[in-house]
């Protein structure tokens, strides 16, 4: 293969003089890994000349590891009912809530900020469990995009709690504006 050739992706159909013909079926930093039909997989490396392309399948960008880090959770989040571990901002650490009624008559209430939190990231995972149980559910796809429309609407109303967070990524996000 020539330079000027473009990289082959997985797929790619190839024929080598000494093992006929082969499909891509990995990628190497400098090599494909292919199997020929008659002699198995082999390794054959980026800068071999005499490999002739039959159908080019172009390489894909390679994923790096926090773009496959960042897939990995979003499923995990989509498709689990587990509780992800979920940083308070540090300006809130050891906080304290207070609820003060206008009433001079009432007490007022205090929590810790950390209690608080905690409640609030719970309302969100068990609303990610509701979307998953909705998205499997036997539901037609019109009362399925009503009850996730709701669900939008519940997270924008959440999303005041957003200063509580201390990662963006955790933020709520409701319904974008058009």
């Amino acid at each position: 293969m020539s330079e000027d050739k473009a990289l082959l992706g997985i797929g790619s159909r190839v024929k080598h003089p000494a093992f006929e013909y082969g499909v891509v079926i990995r990628l190497t930093p400098v090599a494909y890994e292919i199997c020929f039909m008659t002699h198995g997989i082999k390794i054959v490396g980026k800068e071999y000349d005499k490999l002739e392309v039959i159908e080019v399948i172009e390489a894909e960008e390679p994923v790096t590891f926090s773009a496959a880090e960042k897939s990995l959770i979003k499923i995990l989040r989509t498709y689990s009912d587990f509780n992800e571990k979920v940083d308070l901002g540090d300006k809130w650490k050891g906080g304290t809530l207070e609820l003060k009624s206008a009433d001079p008559a009432y007490k007022s209430k205090e929590m810790p900020i950390d209690t608080f939190f905690h409640k609030i990231v719970m309302v969100r995972d068990r609303l990610r469990v509701m979307e998953q149980r909705i998205n499997s559910s036997g539901l037609t796809d019109e009362e399925k995009v009503g009850l996730q429309q709701y669900i939008t609407r519940i997270y924008g109303s959440l999303t005041s709690f957003n200063a509580l967070f201390k990662h963006k990524e955790d933020h709520f996000v409701g319904e974008k504006s058009k």
